[in-house]
């Protein structure tokens, strides 16, 4: 295959071939063209076989006015230079779009309700097509596995290049592998999905465009992973290496000079002590050290880059390399800017969307939302949709609370039995979900599946107020000063701090639930907080109560344990059992042991993913796991009901989206990369 440049526009010329332009195919029209491959994509030379064409390329013409915001890159080359020998061509759904315009969305602020935004411009080595069931090529080319699923090789695009021009090669996703998730000092252990059994894998790079996952023992669900996860299985081994004193001797002194601490504070600033991809850059996090810096975030794959950080907002532009084509070759992404504004209060958000001054926004709306959103959307230019949500809402009573009384009260499945039993699950979903949901427990899996007893998921979840008051005097909960609240077997007063943010759980629902309790006799008091205060109180144990969306698919489930492990998710998510986590993380020499039945959804989780699918071991551990997180009762569910998302009618290429999911990364799957601006 040769490149040529005719008229300042780059082309493939294959040999027998003419030069004539691809036609300008779409999902809705595909104009006589054979499928490829992989639903609404192909591999450049699998393209122009089936299209019969040969195909010239062309960039945004603005690509060198954003290329010049992005600190520390050098003049642009030719767009032939730019883009990978056989990028991804993207099938658009409905139309061929144009280059330009300002994609605006809202965030609740740094690292807090952005996950509808990263998803926009996300990439990973794989990705789940919009059918949510098929995993087809991004990053990677092509991927095969070994027989016993111990072994999966990717291929790599070769010429696929980073958003500063440095080559992308295996050697970035060993870096990733080897010197960031496995370096102590960046990570205090490895993360649950570089693990099976708890045992680390290996990466091999045998050439630039060639990657090998050594696993110690089978786990097909890493795929998933790939495909679902905001984690990137790559990092800038040209820039983050430089800071790496394993890798360069001088890292320490040239992380100095640029005014770091040493190496590791410099990754750290770059690329966070975290996998999540939104850590404040430089930028925000080291100010005084902008004007002195080589870049001012680390370079990307996405489809757009951070050019600006606040603690208002961001401001990103287009990868003027990035690795995406139409059918017609226009290079990907077509909108040319994107702009996230901070805004944390709820209706402050809800204002701005019916204005019209949002393109976009899935995350943090409620369904309690629904009708302020519907009765603008004509006004506001916008269309609301309402998607199922795959999670539930989940209440988790910390079991290893600081306050031994409390400890020991939440510590007893009676209690959470009585807890769980006392809402009215069928009244919450009339009131707070107006009546669109389904009162269900919480049950690890959702859709729950064939392997599991569908009747799990009313396992204590009829409304019973007498029954709950009754288990609750078993256990020495009494009125004992006549308030009509019950205190503590010791006397101390029983006040739940129902502390919750509106990004996980919606305010009504705390606060009918918290209505239900003090009907049984246990008081609480309701308070909104930020993401990050939530997140903070939970991380250091200081929670009465966990309160956040949860649960997840069975392909993600394969690919990553979190959800059955102590703190049971990340970060991000509803956790539980600090000091479980403690007691595992440390191997039993700090912390507090779990119970045998932690102990066995723990080893149940490492034998799922390595058992083949559909095998009576396999289902049989799989409904053991059901059986246990629905029966003790760790995280107490709710009402699973549909979600709102708005998009803006401008926004072009939008597709209807199967769920309201955080679970397959929002967006991720439907291709924001083709959307674009009709203004």
């Amino acid at each position: 295959m040769k490149r040529v440049l005719l008229s300042g526009v780059a082309m493939i010329a294959l040999p027998g071939m003419a030069l004539a332009n691809c036609p300008a195919i779409t999902v809705a029209d595909m104009g006589g063209v054979a499928p490829g491959e992989f639903p609404q994509q192909y591999e450049l030379s699998e393209f122009q076989g089936a299209a019969n064409c040969t195909m010239e390329f062309s960039a945004n013409p603005e690509s060198d006015a954003l290329n010049a915001k992005i600190v520390g890159n050098p003049d642009l080359p030719d767009l032939a230079e730019r883009i990978p020998e056989e990028p991804l061509v993207v099938i658009p759904y409905d139309s061929v779009g144009k280059h330009g315009g300002t994609l605006d969305v809202l965030s609740n602020a740094t690292e807090a309700g952005t996950s509808d935004f990263l998803s926009v411009r996300h990439v990973n080595l794989v990705r789940y097509s919009d059918d949510l069931q098929t995993i087809v090529p991004n990053v990677a080319k092509s991927w095969s596995w070994n027989d016993d699923f111990t072994q999966l090789t990717m291929k790599l695009r070769k010429g696929h290049k980073w958003s500063d021009g440095a080559p992308f090669t295996s050697a970035d996703v060993k870096f990733w592998h080897d010197d960031l998730m496995l370096d102590t000092n960046i990570f205090e252990t490895p993360k649950d999905y570089v693990t099976v059994g708890g045992e680390t894998m290996t990466v091999d790079a045998p050439d630039a465009e060639t990657v090998v996952f050594n696993l110690p023992a089978p786990k097909p669900g890493l795929l998933a992973h790939f495909a679902t996860h905001f984690g990137q299985g790559f990092q800038p081994k040209h820039f983050l290496g430089q800071f790496h004193p394993g890798i360069n001797a001088d890292a320490d002194s040239y992380a100095q000079s640029l005014g770091f601490e040493n190496g590791y504070d410099a990754i750290k600033a770059y690329y966070g002590n975290s996998d999540w991809t939104d850590t404040p850059s430089p930028m925000l996090s080291k100010p005084d050290l902008v004007g002195g810096l080589p870049k001012h975030t680390h370079p990307t794959l996405e489809s757009h880059i951070y050019v600006s950080d606040t603690t208002e907002g961001r401001h990103l532009v287009a990868n003027p390399y990035f690795f995406q084509v139409d059918p017609t070759g226009q290079q990907l992404p077509y909108i040319s800017e994107q702009d996230e504004v901070y805004i944390n209060d709820n209706e402050v958000r809800l204002l701005k969307i019916v204005n019209g001054e949002v393109d976009y926004k899935a995350q943090s709306l409620q369904l309690a939302s629904a009708p302020i959103l519907l009765e603008a959307q004509e006004k506001g230019g916008y269309t609301v949709d309402l998607k199922p949500e795959i999670t539930i809402g989940a209440f988790g009573f910390n079991v290893t609370h600081e306050d031994e009384a409390k400890r020991a009260v939440f510590g007893d499945l009676s209690f959470r039995e009585a807890m769980s039993i006392a809402i009215n699950r069928d009244e919450l979903n009339e009131i707070a979900f107006f009546g669109q949901g389904t009162p269900q427990q919480y049950v690890g899996f959702s859709p729950l599946p064939d392997f599991a007893d569908p009747a799990l998921h009313g396992y204590m979840a009829e409304y019973d107020p007498d029954g709950a008051k009754a288990k609750l005097d078993a256990l020495g909960l009494m009125d004992t000063d006549g308030d009509g609240m019950r205190e503590l077997p010791n006397g101390d007063k029983l006040v739940l701090n129902l502390n919750f943010s509106t990004q996980g759980i919606a305010g009504q629902t705390v606060e009918l639930v918290s209505q239900y309790w003090a009907d049984v006799g246990i008081a609480s008091v309701v308070k909104e907080v930020t993401p990050d205060e939530y997140r903070s109180a939970q991380s250091s144990n200081k929670l009465d109560v966990s309160m956040w969306r949860k649960s997840q698919p069975l392909a993600i489930v394969l690919g990553n344990n979190e959800l059955w492990v102590p703190p049971y998710e990340n970060y991000f998510g509803n956790r539980n059992a600090m000091l479980w986590a403690e007691w595992v993380d440390s191997n039993g020499s700090a912390g507090v042991e779990p119970p045998a039945w932690a102990k066995q959804m723990m080893e149940d989780i490492n034998t799922l993913q390595s058992a083949a699918q559909g095998s009576e071991e396999f289902n049989d551990v799989g409904a053991r796991m059901a059986e246990n997180i629905a029966r003790e009762l760790l995280f107490i569910g709710t009402v699973n009901a549909p979600a709102p998302m708005i998009h803006r009618n401008a926004l072009q290429n939008f597709a209807e989206t199967k769920t309201h999911s955080y679970e397959y990364y929002r967006t991720y799957p439907y291709r924001a990369t083709q959307w674009w601006l009709d203004e």
